[in-house]
């Protein structure tokens, strides 16, 4: 078997947004970004997973919290099988094999995403002990770093580890509370189908834009910093497409279309082309 392709094959499948940035990136770095992510997708997967109730989602997402953090060398075959033995049948593949993410990782990097994905895991869990309750801003932060800004601190670690960039580390985790930002907004009106709302109490739409935006002007200061290399290609690209869709969700729009996506990714794809 072939873990690096089938890890390559399934981001492909779960998301085009992230599989095309990942996959130009230079090996190991790829298997370490792709590690994480997969892992990352693993647990999120879990948190919104129609099929269980919020109890059996904190179950399983400590249950793979623990996992992680009892790792010494790896991870035996059935390490992950009895958190998950009740709910085999509920679960996505990309969580069911979160063992095979875990193990794709260059072992001098792995511990770190270990350690990342487990806090995570742990985090989601009580968020889904409490259904998610978003009373105020304080508390959006709370959420959107416990999910995200911690993804642009493990980001920033896997940059210094692959060639030594350097970054600031509070915009890193404006990158990814921005990103997540937007995909709240993107997906407000799908989540009240589920009874979760990540918006404050009072807010509207309008106030969300305002704080995504907030955020992004630390993305940008983010990536802006960063070297012409690796990690500004993979950062551009979801930061592109960030900005797309808050364009078109003032535009009226719920979210940016396939064709959207495509279109500004060919954009962003071909102009990089041209200038190297």
């Amino acid at each position: 078997m072939d873990l690096r392709r089938d890890a390559l094959e399934l981001l492909k499948e779960t998301s085009r947004t992230f599989y095309i940035p990942i996959v130009r990136l230079p090996r190991p770095l790829q298997e370490a970004v792709a590690s994480a992510y997969l892992c990352m997708r693993a647990i999120d997967e879990v948190e919104d997973n129609p099929q269980l109730d919020n109890s059996s989602k904190a179950e399983i997402l400590r249950n793979i919290s623990f996992t992680l953090q009892a790792a010494v060398d790896g991870f035996a075959l059935d390490a992950f099988s009895e958190g998950f033995s009740k709910y085999e049948n509920s679960l996505p593949e990309v969580t069911l094999r979160v063992r095979e993410w875990a193990i794709l990782a260059p072992e001098t990097i792995a511990p770190r995403i270990w350690d990342a994905t487990a806090a995570m895991a742990d985090r989601m869990a009580s968020w889904a002990d409490n259904n998610w309750e978003i009373q105020t801003e304080s508390d959006l932060d709370r959420y959107t770093f416990g999910v995200a800004g911690a993804v642009g601190l493990l980001l920033s670690d896997l940059w210094a580890w692959y060639d030594g960039t350097q970054t600031n580390r509070t915009h890193a985790i404006g990158f990814g509370r921005g990103l997540q930002s937007v995909n709240i907004l993107r997906n407000h009106a799908e989540d009240l189908t589920r009874g979760v709302s990540f918006f404050p109490k009072g807010w509207d739409s309008e106030k969300m834009l305002a704080y995504a935006r907030r955020n992004l002007e630390m993305a940008d200061a983010y990536t802006n910093s960063l070297p012409v290399g690796p990690a500004l290609d993979f950062c551009q690209i979801p930061l592109t497409l960030a900005y797309g869709t808050l364009d078109a969700i003032a535009d009226g729009k719920e979210k940016l279309s396939r064709s959207d996506v495509a279109a500004l990714l060919e954009i962003f794809i071909g102009s990089n082309a041209n200038a190297g």
